[in-house]
């Protein structure tokens, strides 16, 4: 194998007991999508078509809210900043529209943190359009600042046209990539996620509910959005705290309003008492070990970096398999901490962790006969070579 070409380096075949297919058989749900995922570890719980293609609605302004956070966060803007109410914004969002509205009066300034509770609470659209061209001038502009978060996420199903999640052929998501998102604004902007909870708001004279009924369903919930689309349904994307664990759900093409409560409400019941967590392994410990080109040794150990832990089904036999991909052999000099592949964590066919691998040690530049050796080496035919190993996991019991 040349160097640069894919090596697959196969480090855990599974000791740990699992239940995956019987935890994706044990339960079921109505709707046609969803995700579960724990907070802490990013271990996928539940999958159902999750990578879906699927017309998000009003969901979206999950997504405005993280830009208009990113800003917030780097010092850009403020809570405080006053953002001016156009009469675009007031037409198309606004009373007139006959759609969800914070009814902003037009061509007013209002705070930030009031235009975030009027988009995030209510599902205001004049909110969500006046956030977008205060911050970008237009809400196309806008678009692209959404489409640069999500690649940054890796939300590789998603694409944004609008801030407000108006129809649009060319806007889309899926149920992985919505969990990723909510993920990333409660570990990134914890304090500006309590938007989300906000009870209420009063605009014009108008007091309007918070318009998440998962809040109020007993379960622990405490943020995040849910939209009607035409033709796709009723999608939720919430969080739940219990104890010390938090999760995220997402179900999306819901038949009903009262059908996506009860989903995402049976979701989270049985993920808080379906699973426990286990140690797999402690940053320090040796995951795999990538070949080296060139270098003072011939391979290098790999580490995760920092403690890896799973949620795991309770009282389960089914074993966890683990993969560690890089490209290889790597070419020395290599420093100790660089990034070089990624450990996936499967039970099944269900990637349920996937987090990068980095180099445990320095490794320098060989002697002129160890180059000698790995270059008549490479020269007589290392496409012959066997990159691939197979290791027991060192996991605590």
């Amino acid at each position: 194998m040349s160097a640069g070409a894919g090596a697959l380096l196969t480090v855990v075949a599974a000791l740990l007991p699992l239940q995956a297919a019987r935890a994706q058989t044990a339960f079921q749900t109505a709707v046609p999508e969803a995700t579960l995922v724990d907070f802490a570890s990013g271990t996928i719980l539940f999958e159902k078509n999750a990578q879906g293609r699927v017309a998000p609605g009003g969901i979206v302004k999950i997504m405005t809210a993280a830009v208009i956070f990113d800003q917030i966060r780097a010092g850009k803007i403020t809570l405080d900043t006053p953002f001016y109410v156009s009469e675009n914004a007031w037409r198309r969002g606004g009373g007139p529209s006959g759609g969800a509205a914070m009814f902003v009066p037009v061509k007013s300034q209002v705070r930030v943190g009031d235009l975030l509770q009027g988009a995030l609470v209510v599902s205001g659209n004049d909110a969500a359009i006046a956030l977008a061209e205060g911050l970008s001038g237009t809400e196309s502009e806008f678009a692209q600042r959404m489409n640069a978060k999500a690649a940054e996420l890796g939300m590789s199903g998603s694409q944004f046209r609008n801030a407000t999640g108006f129809a649009d052929p060319d806007q889309f998501t899926n149920a992985r990539d919505m969990a990723v998102l909510a993920r990333s604004i409660i570990r990134n902007d914890p304090e500006l996620y309590k938007i989300f909870a906000v009870p209420d708001i009063e605009w014009s004279k108008i007091k309007q509910r918070n318009r998440n009924s998962l809040l109020n369903a007993g379960i622990g919930a405490d943020g995040l959005h849910m939209s009607w689309v035409k033709d796709a349904g009723y999608h939720l994307v919430g969080s739940a705290v219990q104890g010390n664990q938090r999760l995220i759900v997402v179900v999306m093409g819901a038949k009903t309003e009262k059908e996506r409560l009860e989903e995402a409400r049976r979701l989270l019941e049985w993920g808080f008492h379906s699973f426990q967590y286990k140690l797999l392994f402690a940053g320090d410990t040796e995951v795999g070990r990538a070949s080296i080109w060139g270098g003072a040794a011939g391979s290098v150990p790999l580490v995760t970096g920092s403690e890896l832990s799973l949620l795991l089904p309770r009282n389960s036999q089914e074993k966890l398999v683990a993969r560690v991909s890089y490209k290889g052999p790597l070419r020395a000099p290599v420093a100790k901490g660089t990034e070089v592949g990624r450990l996936e964590l499967t039970r099944g066919q269900l990637k349920v962790l996937d987090v990068p691998v980095y180099t445990a040690a320095d490794v320098p530049v060989g002697t002129l006969w160890q180059r000698a050796l790995d270059g008549g080496w490479t020269v007589a035919g290392d496409a012959a070579r066997d990159l691939t190993t197979q290791v027991m996991a060192k996991f605590r019991k």
